[in-house]
C-alpha cells in the first residue's frame, strides 16, 4: 500500500523550488494519467445510490482535477461485474471506480470472483451510512433492551426485515442476534424502499436498514429509532443511542469509496486522494450529499485501506462462524 512520504530532506524543506505556472503544468501532465479522461467504473445499475453519487462526485472531479471523468456502469452478480472491471483495468491512472462494502468484501467469501480484494487499491473514503433498528411508532419496544427481552422469551418467533441476504444491515442484524445472545427471523426484501414499506405495514416487527433510509420518516410519527449502529451517533438523528451506548459492541454500515487498480503509481493515488478531500470540503457537495442521504466520511489511501482491512477481518469471522444464506 502506498503511503504518503514526508520528510525527503531538510534542505529541501528549508528551500522549496517554485514553479512557474506552466512548468507545474506539465510536471502535473507528466504524471500517468494527468489529462486524459478519466473512467469511473461503477457497479451497479444507472439511476441507483451508487450511480447519483458517483455522476455527482465526477462533476466536482473534473473541477477540482481538469480532467474530464466519465462514469461508467457496470451492474451484474451483486458488484461482482463492476468490481472485476475494475480489478482487471490497466493501473495506468486512468481507471478508478466506486467500491461499496460489504460486497466488495463479502462476495468473495460467498463464492469465486472474477476478482480479489488484493487487486483494487484503496483511493479514498467518501462516506459511511451507518446502520440503524428501525421499528413501528406504535411498537410497544421502546428501547433496545425491551426488543432483547421480548426475544429471549421467544427465540425465533420475532422477524425482521432488511435489504437483503447478506447486505450490510442484514450483517447487523446477525452481529446483533451473537452479541445479544437471541435468534430472530430473518425476512430479506429487495431493497430499502420495499423494507420500509413492509415495516409500515407490519409485516414484520423491525427493520435494520441505513440511518438515512428511514430516518425522515422518524420526525413524521410513522417509525421509531432504537439504536444505531456508527461509532459516533448520526447528526441526523443525535437523541437515538448507539449500539454501543446500549451496552453491545456492534459498529456496522455501508462503506463507499474510491478505488484504483493494484499498481496504479503512488503519485496518481495521491493526487486523487486529494481531490476527493478538497471535493468533500465543499459546502456546495455536502449539500448536495445530505439531500441524496449521503453521510460523509473522508478517509485517505492508508485510513481506508486500515479500514477495509478491519471490516474484511471480521466479515471473514463472521462468515466462518455463521456463513449467511438466502
Amino acid at each position: 500500500m502506498t503511503r504518503r512520504r514526508f520528510l525527503r530532506g531538510t534542505a529541501m524543506l528549508a528551500a522549496p523550488v517554485l514553479l512557474p505556472l506552466p512548468a507545474m503544468r506539465g510536471a502535473a501532465a507528466a504524471e500517468p494519467g494527468a489529462g486524459d479522461a478519466l473512467t469511473l467504473v461503477v457497479a451497479y445499475a444507472a439511476g441507483g445510490s451508487t450511480d447519483l453519487g458517483a455522476r455527482t462526485l465526477a462533476r466536482f472531479l473534473e473541477r477540482e482535477l481538469d480532467q474530464k471523468v466519465a462514469v461508467v456502469n457496470k451492474p451484474g452478480a451483486g458488484g461482482e461485474a463492476g468490481f472485476s472491471t475494475l480489478a482487471r483495468a490497466a493501473s495506468d491512472g486512468r481507471t478508478i471506480g466506486i467500491v461499496n462494502t460489504p460486497p466488495l468484501l463479502t462476495l468473495p467469501l460467498e463464492r469465486r470472483t472474477r476478482y480479489r480484494v488484493e487487486d483494487i487499491a484503496p483511493i479514498a473514503g467518501i462516506a459511511d451510512n451507518a446502520n440503524a433498528l428501525f421499528v413501528p411508532a406504535d411498537s410497544p419496544w421502546m428501547s433496545l433492551a425491551d426488543l432483547v427481552w421480548a426475544a429471549r422469551a421467544k427465540p425465533e418467533g420475532i422477524s425482521y426485515g432488511t435489504t437483503g441476504t447478506g447486505s450490510d444491515d442484514h450483517l447487523a442484524a446477525l452481529a446483533f442476534e451473537r452479541l445479544a445472545g437471541i435468534k430472530l427471523l430473518h425476512v430479506p426484501q429487495a431493497g430499502a424502499g420495499q423494507a420500509k414499506q413492509s415495516l409500515l405495514a407490519k409485516q414484520f416487527a423491525f427493520a435494520m436498514l441505513n440511518v438515512a433510509d428511514a430516518a425522515p420518516e422518524v420526525p413524521l410519527g410513522q417509525l421509531r429509532l432504537l439504536a444505531q449502529a456508527g461509532a459516533a451517533r448520526s447528526p441526523l438523528v443525535p437523541a437515538v443511542p448507539t449500539f454501543r451506548d446500549c451496552g453491545y459492541d456492534l459498529v456496522e454500515g455501508a462503506l463507499r469509496g474510491l478505488a484504483a487498480p493494484a499498481g496504479t503509481p503512488g503519485a496518481v493515488m495521491e493526487r486523487l486522494a486529494q481531490a476527493v478531500r478538497r471535493v468533500l470540503a465543499l459546502p456546495e457537495f455536502q449539500a448536495l450529499a445530505a439531500q441524496q442521504g449521503l453521510p460523509l466520511r473522508y478517509l485517505g489511501p492508508a485510513d481506508f485501506a486500515a479500514e477495509l482491512a478491519t471490516r474484511r477481518a471480521r466479515y471473514q469471522a463472521m462468515w466462518n462462524d455463521q456463513p449467511w444464506r438466502d
